[in-house]
């Protein structure tokens, strides 16, 4: 294992949660010491952290992270191990005993065979499992690669394909299935291949950038300045430049590798950790850690450089993402001496976000802290953009945003700032929508030996996203936020304080809208103290939901009416008449049954929003309301030619003959009467036509006399 770093024991006060960080590793760590171990290897082919002794070798699973965890264990011979690893079904044990020999021990037959190299040849510098169609094994030596198949019958393996080549030294992750070969004076010549389950992919060889120093010297790259990184389904070879005190990025594809830029280090011990694609480079001689989204193509850091601290298991799961560092504090004397060194001599820090602490024997999981990260900037939408890439922690993320949009409403920062943050979020919801993510849970560990993800290496020529095969979330859906419902997610309360008020109509309204998107909900809280807060003019209400409006209808979302019903009540109570009919004719409120009926509501004090309402009834074929509001306002003739042209017969006869009778007019009700007689089949003898006709005979009377 390699990265290893400078010790620095700090006090528990200082590595406590109380400290400000964005960055922490999880109290207590999984305690893997057990008698007559001969050191600690991790294969990340099974996330298996190993510990042999002489005659077994203790294995915990790293993956989901548990403290907890018990070990397991199988008996092996006794004698040197200097590397070893499960096979990826699990059934062999493969052990390193020097540098010319591979010992293969069967795990359920308790056979084993060795596989050895020609002395006079070269020597092994290490191996590895893969899930490649052409091969299960692969050695790596000083002359290039030999591909090993395992046959089960004879329990034997042999070699397949040998690729000649000169190697000083090498790197590997089972998570890329990529291993990249250095040769050449200073080690900065590359050949790589990528082993997966769809073949094998040979890179273009490669050289990575070396600063020559004062002295014109040329130093040499050693294992520990490269690491292989997976970020949002890409694969990158991140390289420590000492001289130019840079960290350099290159991207593979099948045809080229591109230089991606370069970062500046502050130490000459640097080690790269990546937790849920964010990008952590551990400046071990400064003691902080800097963090990067290459999501945004910036290489700007996500926030200020800060320690690496302690935090505690919080108390519940279910616990509200503004828990205190209270909450969260380790008692000092639940803090060995051992566990209270950051960044200690023997710290390996492993793919992807695993640190071992090889003399302590200790392996610790690093956590980011979005809740610090979001305080650390001001800049709304771009922590917005950042938490809706987040998943490992996505309902925490979910909460943050709703926290982070609300106060950018309630300190009414300006429209265009609110905008962008609605951008973020619709735009985040709608391809939650397309991808069908929106329903599904949010914290997920993958725990099986092909948990790794599987990236095929694109074309150059290609888009720059991910083409991630197997096992591999896809680039795009990373940036989803859970809408799982919890308590934190029902609608606002309605009390008998507000049930009757303004304020409660506008939280009913608001209601039916976020439920049907729930990372907008905090904006009916935002209106309803906004509201309380500045009475009179709702410029600033309407400005908002107008961009919401906006945002929705550029992302193709449906919005519910009742946001609509909104919109027409905050400008009817300012009497902004000529600005509403101008948002109904340009169809920035969408025409449904709901609006019409409130704009019918206000027709009562203008009667050309109520002619607005109407006609919106009649755009939308809703002609039983069109005939009854007719009647209401006493056009009884034009409501039967109506009726009669649309052909409605939901409309009961003696709604009409009820009207007409109401209004004292004879020749009114015998033009209904009539009306019906001709047109209504059977309506002659029904109980309602005798009643109203002898309703009818008696007024003709009275006039009579």
């Amino acid at each position: 294992m390699s990265a290893k770093a400078s010790s620095s024991q700090l006090s528990v006060s200082s590595s406590g949660s109380g400290g400000l960080s964005h960055v922490y590793i999880q109290h207590p760590p999984l305690r893997c010491n057990v008698p007559g171990s001969r050191g600690l290897f991790y294969d990340d082919g099974n996330k298996l952290l190993l510990s042999p002794t002489s005659d077994q070798v203790f294995s915990w699973k790293a993956v989901p992270f548990d403290p907890h965890v018990s070990p397991t264990s199988d008996s092996i011979s006794e004698g040197p191990i200097l590397s070893i690893r499960y096979s990826l079904d699990a059934k062999i044990i493969a052990i390193q005993r020097s540098s010319l020999e591979i010992q293969f021990f069967h795990r359920e037959t308790g056979q084993n065979f060795c596989h050895k190299c020609k002395p006079e040849s070269d020597s092994i510098l290490g191996f590895f499992w893969t899930d490649c169609p052409q091969c299960d094994f692969v050695l790596v030596k000083t002359s290039g690669l030999d591909l090993l198949a395992y046959d089960a019958d004879s329990k034997s393996i042999h070699v397949v394909e040998t690729k000649k080549l000169n190697v000083s030294w090498y790197v590997y992750t089972h998570e890329s299935r990529l291993v990249l070969l250095a040769s050449g004076m200073q080690c900065k010549t590359f050949n790589g291949f990528q082993l997966s389950s769809a073949g094998i992919v040979r890179l273009p060889k490669f050289e990575m950038v070396m600063a020559k120093s004062e002295a014109n010297s040329k130093p040499v790259l050693a294992d520990e300045d490269v690491f292989i990184a997976t970020i949002y389904g890409r694969i990158y070879c991140l390289q420590i430049d000492r001289v130019a005190m840079l960290l350099h990025s290159y991207r593979f594809y099948r045809d080229a590798v591109v230089q991606q830029g370069s970062l500046p280090i502050y130490s000459n011990k640097v080690a790269v950790s990546v937790v849920d694609n964010v990008l952590l480079i551990h400046q071990v001689g400064a003691k902080v850690i800097i963090l990067y989204d290459i999501f945004a193509d910036s290489r700007s850091p996500i926030s200020a450089p800060l320690p690496l601290l302690f935090r505690g298991f919080a108390r519940s799961n279910t616990s509200s993402s503004r828990s205190t560092a209270k909450d969260i504090e380790i008692p000092e004397a639940n803090i060995s001496d051992s566990e209270a060194i950051i960044y200690g001599d023997d710290w390996t820090f492993l793919v992807p976000d695993l640190i071992c602490d090889v003399s302590n024997k200790f392996l610790w999981k690093i956590h980011l802290d979005l809740e610090a990260i979001s305080a650390s900037s001001s800049e709304a939408p771009s922590v917005l953009d950042f938490l809706q890439r987040r998943k490992l922690e996505a309902s925490k993320a979910k909460q943050l945003c709703l926290a982070i949009t609300r106060n950018v409403i309630l300190e009414r920062r300006p429209v265009s700032t609110v905008a962008k943050a609605i951008d973020v979020l619709l735009m985040s919801y709608s391809l939650s929508l397309k991808t069908g993510s929106y329903l599904k849970g949010t914290k997920t560990e993958k725990i099986s030996h092909s948990a790794g993800t599987q990236i095929s290496i694109p074309q150059s020529g290609a888009s720059h996203q991910s083409s991630a095969t197997v096992d591999n979330e896809s680039m795009n859906r990373s940036g989803n936020l859970s809408t799982s419902d919890s308590e934190d997610n029902d609608p606002i309360q309605l009390t008998k304080s507000n049930l009757d008020s303004e304020q409660g109509e506008i939280i009913r309204s608001l209601n039916l809208f976020l439920h049907q998107f729930q990372l907008m909900r905090c904006i009916a809280y935002c209106l309803l103290q906004l509201r309380k807060r500045w009475s009179g003019n709702p410029s600033y209400l309407v400005a908002i939901i107008v961009e919401f409006l906006r945002s929705a209808s550029s992302e193709k979302i449906k919005v519910q009416p009742n946001i609509y019903v909104l919109t027409i009540q905050l400008l009817a109570r300012n009497e902004r008449y000529a600005e509403l009919s101008m948002f109904i004719l340009n169809k920035i409120l969408e025409p449904s049954k709901e609006v019409a009926m409130q704009l019918l509501e206000l027709g009562r004090q203008n009667s050309q929003i109520r002619k607005l309402g109407l006609d919106m009834l009649r755009q939308l074929s809703l002609h039983h309301d069109y005939v009854l509001l007719l009647v209401q306002d006493g056009y009884y003739l034009e409501a039967l030619r109506y009726a009669r042209k649309h052909k409605v017969v939901t409309v009961r006869p003696s709604l009409f003959l009820e009207a007409a009778v109401s209004s004292h007019d004879s020749q009114l009700l015998a033009a209904v009467l009539r009306f019906f007689s001709d047109f209504t089949p059977g309506f002659k003898n029904t109980p309602d036509c005798r009643a109203y006709c002898q309703i009818l005979n008696e007024m003709n009377s009275a006039v009579a006399v």
